[in-house]
């Protein structure tokens, strides 16, 4: 017996405890979907009801992005340190509080810091969910899984979006928001529940009582005790953004902080604007919240899609493509359509690359970091690409302001994601790190580095095409 417990959960089947706190994490983030995308369905009623200009709306919407950014890098650092739940539970807190506070707003300046305050729940709970996911799926399903878990994000707002139009029907641009709060804090109980701790984090955290709670939570999933906690090494990676900077992680660190920053504008320009283009074209609130559902439904779709081929083709590539489509039908959008039924239809095939692309990204996160830093690699990732978040609604307005057309700006902001191929296609093929930690035992006396390269299996190959990764292996250990 292994006494790695994130090794147990790695080659093991995946019980039914594991599936429902993946579950949740994936309601989690679709949650989350909803709450960031509430201000969209709301900001029609917004600036009818406060007379506000593009420009100003622009950057009513990205608030909680910018909200998100902070939450991100500095809660996802925090969780690689005191656990991820805790981190979950206060997140969803703030959420809740955050969307309820949102419909008291009675100006654009108390409106913009209670989405500022909700964008830290959600930065928040955005990284530790990734990290989540990853730890507690096994190795045949974590790829899926995570991405399955980023593709929650569109399907919330697709069912909040369709609620919220409905809402819109018979109340103001404030029913959106105690929906929202309503629907955050029903989920704490579950996640008080039903989340246990990550034992990865609880084994590389090394609390004095780590061992009891790791052999709680082993035993909850149907698992036995271990005798032990792995022996702590040199080669473990410290916690801390530093870290994230120093070789073997600057690389991939940057690459990917680049990428995402560059396509989430592109994302978050689709996802915020599409409302209020759509009754600029003199359609009313809840059509122009049909319009962007349907671009939430493209996106699911492109979400499960890539996720499928994940477990097949190599995740960078698959990465590349999709973000060169993504560009493509960006731009297409912006070439406007004759009806709403046009309309739904571009924006569903924009959704489905933009998300697709959001998807593959987190999936390398959750490959290419250790367990050690990934919550607060994921969330550093996640930081510091939001403020291309907050910056492509801000931009668009601005442009539009300047009195550019749908399709200069639809150009302009799909650069984001050529900018994002770019850089994935100067990365290469990711280096591998050392491994996490060492075992003892026959295993690891007969043949140490070809036990650890074995542990790290998935992490450290995880880009590479699994048809090549049993050759690889091989040659790799008779090289001992």
């Amino acid at each position: 017996m292994s006494d790695q417990p994130a090794e147990i959960l790695a080659r093991t089947r995946m019980g039914r405890p594991q599936i429902v706190v993946v579950a949740l994490c994936v309601l989690l983030t679709a949650l989350d979907g909803f709450d960031v995308l509430s201000i969209s369905f709301a900001s029609p009623g917004i600036a009818s009801e406060w007379g506000i200009s593009r420009a100003a709306l622009g950057i009513v919407l990205s608030m909680e992005l910018i909200g998100m950014a902070v939450g991100s890098i500095i809660l996802g650092q925090i969780a690689d340190r005191i656990g991820r739940r805790p981190v979950m539970i206060t997140c969803l807190i703030v959420m809740a509080f955050g969307m309820y506070l949102a419909s008291t707003a009675s100006n654009v300046q108390i409106l913009s810091a209670y989405r500022l305050v909700t964008g830290l729940g959600i930065g928040g709970m955005l990284a530790t969910t990734n990290a989540m996911v990853a730890e507690y799926s096994n190795e045949k399903w974590r790829a899926f899984n995570v991405t399955l878990m980023a593709t929650g994000y569109p399907v919330g707002a697709i069912v909040g979006g369709a609620i919220a139009s409905e809402l819109l029907k018979y109340f103001d641009w404030r029913s959106v928001f105690v929906f929202g709060a309503v629907l955050t804090a029903s989920l704490l109980p579950f996640i008080l529940g039903l989340i246990p701790e990550s034992v990865a984090n609880l084994a590389s955290r090394r609390t004095p009582n780590a061992l009891a709670k790791i052999n709680g939570i082993l035993g909850r999933l149907g698992h036995a005790a271990i005798d032990r906690l792995p022996d702590a090494t040199s080669d473990r990676t410290a916690p801390g953004i530093a870290t994230l900077f120093r070789p073997p992680l600057v690389r991939v660190t940057i690459v990917l902080v680049i990428a995402f920053f560059a396509h989430i504008m592109t994302f978050y320009y689709i996802l915020k604007w599409i409302p209020k283009l759509v009754v600029d074209m003199g359609y009313a609130s809840s059509e122009a919240g049909n319009v962007l559902v349907w671009a939430n439904v493209g996106g699911a779709i492109g979400g499960v899609l890539v996720g499928i081929l994940a477990r097949k083709f190599d995740v960078r590539w698959l990465t590349i493509g999709v973000l060169f489509f993504s560009f493509l039908l960006v731009s297409w959008f912006g070439r406007g359509q004759a009806d709403l039924q046009g309309l739904s239809i571009a924006s569903a095939m924009a959704g489905f690359f933009t998300n697709a692309g959001v998807v593959c990204l987190y999936a390398m996160m959750a490959a290419s970091f250790p367990a050690d830093v990934r919550a607060g690699a994921t969330g550093l990732v996640i930081g510091m690409g939001r403020g291309g978040a907050a910056l492509g609604p801000i931009v668009a307005g601005y442009l539009f302001e300047l009195g550019q057309d749908l399709l200069t700006v639809s150009i302009i902001m799909a650069t984001g994601s050529a900018i994002a191929l770019i850089a994935l296609l100067l990365l290469g093929r990711p280096t591998q790190r050392k491994p996490e930690t060492k075992t003892q035992g026959s295993e690891a006396a007969g043949h140490p580095r070809a036990s650890n390269l074995l542990r790290e299996d998935l992490e450290s190959l995880a880009w590479a095409n699994p048809r090549h990764r049993r050759p690889l292996l091989i040659c790799l250990c008779c090289n001992q």
